[in-house]
């Protein structure tokens, strides 16, 4: 039988780091784990619609620090960064203490699996046909640096009776090889006919020293 791991857990902590940075004992964990996972639910709605690729959340002491990165740092800061300070005062107000939000935006969105990934959706949800959408999707890709890209679909494609997948490869995706840097993202397209599966892997290249998180 197969035994199916995702890419990133995988790659833990060799080439990737944890997307939460704190130390706590025994007693206190359970708490922090679950108000980090209260804080992405909380940021994600509020960032509906907005292409995020990752929420990193790092404590200590004195506050909680919010990194988001994005493609379109814009959406979130707002003309003068009014959006980003309802979401501190949001974040204080229900979970107490001091919040610190940075807005991170990333270079190469082409190359990040879950941008990739929120861009196919987005166009499937426009009724765009699946498969020029994911066609684009992987030259660009291939264009701007990736190695190997693949993104499977599964679904009542183009509204059809019976549900079913389809894979799309170009380059190379070495799964099983520690040291690859492959950026990995699962993404629901929610249309008329029901919900459209995508998961999304991207190959940029080997690391052979320890990064502290993966490359934007």
């Amino acid at each position: 039988m197969w035994h199916k791991v995702s890419p990133i857990a995988f790659r833990l902590p060799y080439i990737v780091n944890w997307k939460s940075s704190w130390y706590g004992d025994k007693k206190q964990y359970k708490d922090a784990l679950l108000h980090d996972i209260k804080v992405r639910e909380l940021l994600d709605k509020q960032l509906t619609g907005i292409p995020v690729w990752d929420i990193l959340i790092s404590k200590n002491e004195e506050s909680v620090v919010v990194d988001i990165f994005t493609s379109k740092a814009s959406l979130i800061l707002g003309k003068t960064g009014e959006q980003v300070e309802e979401m501190k005062t949001k974040l204080q107000n229900k979970f107490g203490g001091k919040f610190v939000i940075n807005v991170k935006e990333i270079k190469q969105p082409d190359t990040n699996a879950k941008i990739v990934g929120f861009s196919i959706a987005n166009q499937i949800e426009k009724r765009m046909p699946y498969k020029r959408a994911i066609k684009q999707a992987l030259q660009k890709a291939m264009e701007k640096g990736a190695l190997g890209i693949k993104v499977k679909v599964g679904g009542r494609l183009n509204g059809a009776e019976i549900a079913r997948k389809e894979t799309f490869k170009e380059g190379n995706i070495p799964t099983q090889t520690i040291r690859s840097n492959i950026d990995y993202t699962t993404v629901r397209a929610e249309t008329i006919y029901g919900t459209i599966g995508l998961k999304v892997w991207i190959y940029k290249g080997d690391i052979y020293k320890k990064n502290k998180k993966l490359d934007s």
